[in-house]
């Protein structure tokens, strides 16, 4: 997974009126910790922030004043309604350190007729090598027939990576289609023809 490289600058001003002096400037509030150090009050530039985090479990090469740290995204406050950045916890990693992180789970292939998909879990956890994250897990369906279930336990990990989450967990299934809605058409069916008659 590559880098995405950020301008920090140390801040030293903390509260509410603080940080919304700091968003007032595009920018956003931000704090890294980890590796029992202080933590460090940072200000980062809202737009280049913005892109980054459009990338799941994004590394951000943090660069500045005093500050070159890389650092993986663990807390992200955005405003309800007008969707900024109001707030960054970042969590400080090292290379070939050991990170536990969500990843997206996603299917190819199309699942046997007459059954119903029901993918319960869109992410799954996983611990993986801070520096080497996957960008997600395939899960090929093809052929699932109605009673099928895929669990957590039976994700192909990629090298280096193993599972956090329950491996019973259901990821997806195959379930049959309701027949109800058949039933009231041949209900209606009915009330017709003694209606007609």
């Amino acid at each position: 997974m590559s880098e995405v490289r950020i301008a920090a600058e140390p801040r030293s001003e903390f509260g509410k009126g603080a940080a919304r002096k700091i968003r007032r400037t595009s920018k956003v509030p931000a704090v890294l910790y980890g590796h029992g150090i202080e933590p460090k009050h940072l200000t980062l530039p809202g737009h280049e922030l913005m892109i980054a985090l459009r990338t799941p479990n994004v590394l951000i090469r943090l660069e500045g004043d005093g500050v070159n740290e890389l650092a993986l995204p663990k807390g992200v406050q955005k405003d309800p309604i007008k969707g900024f950045l109001e707030h960054v916890d970042l969590l400080l990693v090292k290379s070939g350190e050991k990170v536990t992180v969500e990843i997206p789970v996603t299917t190819v292939g199309d699942i046997a007729p007459g059954g119903l998909f029901d993918q319960q879990l869109l992410q799954i956890a996983v611990e993986t090598e801070a520096t080497h994250i996957p960008t997600g897990i395939e899960v090929d369906i093809t052929g699932l027939e109605v009673g099928g279930v895929i669990t957590a336990g039976d994700l192909k990990l990629p090298k280096g990576t193993t599972l956090a989450a329950d491996p019973e967990t259901v990821i997806l299934q195959v379930t049959a289609v309701p027949t109800s809605a058949a039933g009231e058409g041949e209900e209606a069916a009915g009330e017709g023809e003694s209606a007609a008659e």
